[in-house]
């Protein structure tokens, strides 16, 4: 609701424009020039709501690498993972104080919540974003975009995680990319992964 809400707001804001230049009487080569104006001003805000968690994340991640903008993304010591039986690396987190197991899945380009772990943890879907679209080993499915107040994978801590919810996911949360990347490295040795933060800045 919050999209179309503001998809027709905006297509309003653009009626308004639009008949204030038509009353004006203007050159018709002069009030095109200003219609295109007002809908590249509209267009470029709808874009910067719509993908505010991916701009974050790639100011986030450039002022990491140039240590810049306070303290790094996540902080803590290096952490070790142990592989499961499954084969998969699982770790028991915190999500907002709330006990979250995440599977570690360097495929997912976000941190994904079900539904459930989002709703113990009080993530709420961010009405001004749009869903976003991931293709999952269940095919593709639609998902909330919305933020964790404040991660907690072993001794690493991370505040302001972007993160998307789905009841598509099932009871499985995942740990994406968009953690992964903040991190200095992260590598897998035999049955272990290693997750190191950035240093401490200065």
């Amino acid at each position: 609701m919050g999209d179309t809400a503001s998809l027709i707001y905006s297509l309003l804001l653009l009626v308004l424009v639009g008949s204030a230049l038509v009353s004006r009487s203007l050159p018709i080569g002069q009030t095109l020039k200003m219609a295109l104006g007002w809908v590249g001003i509209f267009a470029l805000i709808f874009l910067l709501v719509s993908f505010r968690p991916e701009l974050k994340l790639v100011w986030e991640r450039i002022t990491g690498d140039l240590g810049v903008g306070g303290q790094p993304a996540i902080t803590g010591a290096p952490t070790t993972l142990r592989k499961g039986d499954d084969g998969h690396f699982w770790v028991n987190g915190q999500v907002n104080g709330t006990s979250v197991r995440f599977m570690v899945d360097s495929g997912a380009s976000y941190t994904a919540l079900s539904a459930d772990a989002a709703r113990r943890a009080g993530v709420e879907p961010d009405a001004l974003s749009m869903k976003v679209v991931l293709n999952t080993a269940n095919g593709i499915v639609e998902a909330d975009r919305a933020t964790a107040a404040t991660l907690q994978i072993g001794s690493l801590a991370m505040t302001d995680h972007a993160v998307v919810v789905s009841s598509a996911f099932g009871d499985t949360n995942v740990l994406g990319m968009n953690f992964l990347s903040a991190l200095q490295s992260w590598r897998v040795e035999g049955d272990s992964m290693i997750l190191v933060p950035q240093p401490p800045s200065g």
